[in-house]
């Protein structure tokens, strides 16, 4: 049992780790606004970790049949999200510079609030078919993991909302030092044009072949 959840925390830490928009959104969030509105974006991405884990756990082999198809259009689809994403996010640096006033003035709308955050990147990490993928190749591949009771696949779940939360509120942390470092016009000025390029760059390296 104990084997299902630490199985969990390393694939959790596995996927969550690694540095795309994902992660930069969840930064630039909690530099823009404050640390609940990047926790509660943290833990939409853990949310949706952990609803992929559980649906690999439970859905065995042919998991990556249904979901192999469908992959190349949900990548597109992702794309698009990250590019509106990208634009909306240098739309709101570049008015908030002219006017000299904090983007989170607007505190209701966007992103600007815990909620909407949180069904954002719900949704924007619900959209990635590889996490799904991934999840399926683990669980084919350790015997106790793939074990059909539900004790083992809950403690797998765990395990990965865990290790995706605890990563993911980190970031957020980071973001909110960040934030607190770059509070001038230009600091944010700057901070949103990065973000912005990198995740438009992202987009389009998420539909591209290889």
């Amino acid at each position: 049992m104990t084997g299902a959840f630490l199985a969990g925390l390393v694939a959790g830490y596995g996927v969550a780790i690694p540095v795309g928009a994902i992660a930069i959104l969840i930064l630039g969030l909690s530099a823009r606004t404050s640390f609940r509105v990047g926790a509660a974006a943290a833990l939409a991405v853990a949310t949706a970790d952990g609803l992929y884990a559980a649906v690999a756990a439970l859905g065995g082999a042919g998991l990556a049949d249904v979901i192999a198809p469908v992959a190349g259009p949900l990548r597109v689809v992702a794309a698009v999200v990250l590019l509106g994403l990208a634009g909306h996010g240098l739309w709101r640096t570049l008015s908030a510079h002219r006017s000299r006033r904090s983007p989170t003035a607007r505190a209701g709308r966007g992103m600007s609030t815990p909620g909407r955050a949180y069904a954002a990147l719900l949704g924007l990490t619900l959209l990635n078919p590889m996490t799904v993928l991934y999840f399926t190749a683990l669980v084919l591949g350790r015997r106790d993991t793939a074990d059909p009771g539900m004790l083992p696949v809950a403690l797998f779940v765990a395990g990965v909302f865990l290790a995706s939360a605890s990563w993911q509120l980190v970031i957020a942390g980071g973001g909110t030092v960040v934030g607190r470092a770059l509070t001038g016009p230009r600091g944010r000025l700057v901070t949103g044009l990065l973000s912005s390029a990198l995740i438009a760059a992202l987009a389009v390296a998420a539909v591209l072949p290889g």
